[in-house]
């Protein structure tokens, strides 16, 4: 009888350590499906961008810095590999853009084009898009990092190699109106 209350306490404690490690799995889990997600609507936006630039270079062709520098952006945000480049990667492209179409402000023709109308809502929509993808992605990363970090699952999180996730956050000079100077 003795010897069945060691058993209990290592039986508890190995199901405990199990139900922990199931819960941030899971966690990890969902980060990444959600960063999945997120990265489904960004190359929604990376496949409308060349249609974009190409109706604008119809009407603003001397604006040729202004949408070489977006492709030269769309192609980097392509490129990225890992969550911290596309998120770096992707605000450039999102200030970028906003250049753009601050930009085409000044060319009434080219505001007034159906097809450049067409793509600026396309544009609009799938941005919204990305910010809710992007905000139940940070949501599931804030549940992911507080779980590994909170005692004791930060004993075992660090043991078996779980490490924080990056947030998707906006920077600051985006949260800014652009301002175009000729």
């Amino acid at each position: 009888m003795v010897y069945l209350i060691p058993i209990a306490i290592f039986l508890f404690i190995i199901i405990w350590l199990i139900l922990i490690y199931n819960r941030l799995i899971k966690l990890k889990i969902m980060t990444e499906q959600a960063w999945a997600d997120v990265d489904v609507q960004l190359k929604r936006r990376h496949d409308l961008i060349p249609n974009l630039v190409e109706t604008v270079k119809g009407y603003a062709s001397h604006e040729r810095k202004t949408l070489e520098e977006i492709v030269k952006l769309r192609n980097s945000a392509v490129g990225a590999t890992t969550p911290e480049e596309k998120i770096e990667a992707e605000n450039m492209l999102t200030k970028a853009l906003r250049q753009l179409f601050a930009l085409a402000e000044n060319y009434p023709d080219l505001k007034a084009s159906a097809n450049f109308q067409k793509l600026q809502d396309e544009l609009a929509s799938i941005e919204e898009t990305i910010s809710q993808a992007r905000r139940y992605f940070n949501a599931v990363v804030r549940d992911y990092n507080t779980a590994i970090a909170v005692f004791p699952n930060n004993l075992i999180s660090g043991i078996l190699g779980f490490s924080p996730k990056v947030f998707f956050e906006t920077e600051e000079e985006q949260k800014a109106v652009p301002q175009v100077k000729f």
